[in-house]
């Protein structure tokens, strides 16, 4: 699963997700790729177990792109834990997603091999999602 090596702070804010993306919204590297329709955390075993699915299905014909990266921490307290004495441990990694934002990308493969990878990929992530096709 994927985790930062390290990082500049240990535990983080939940912070908003709010507005679109304007930066990773086009299909770069492939030349299909499966965007994010609303916001949302897709944690690192999401994306992990979405892009088991996608290498799973394309074998080794296809190139695959990962285009988030799980950066922020979330934190837990403990059960039946006193209010009070900080912040809790951090449990897992998310990356925040915004609409607009290019999950995967895929190319190598024919067009109908790629876009059900990629549809079946999409079942993984708990946003709702769309396939694109490079301009």
């Amino acid at each position: 699963m994927m985790s930062p090596k390290r990082t500049k702070f240990r535990k983080y804010h939940r912070g908003k997700m709010r507005g679109i993306v304007k930066v990773f919204d086009k299909v770069s590297f492939g030349e299909y790729g499966l965007q994010a329709c609303e916001c949302g955390w897709v944690t690192s075993r999401q994306i992990e177990a979405a892009r088991r699915v996608i290498t799973r299905y394309v074998r080794k014909g296809g190139k695959l792109w990962i285009r988030i990266f799980p950066d922020k921490p979330v934190t837990f307290r403990a059960a039946e834990t006193r209010m009070g004495s900080g912040k809790g441990n951090v449990e897992y990694w998310v990356a925040v997603v915004k609409p607009g934002k290019i999950l995967y990308e895929v190319s190598g493969i024919s067009d109908s091999m790629s876009k059900s990878a990629l549809r079946i990929a999409a079942y993984k992530m708990p946003v709702l999602t769309r396939i694109l096709a490079k301009q």
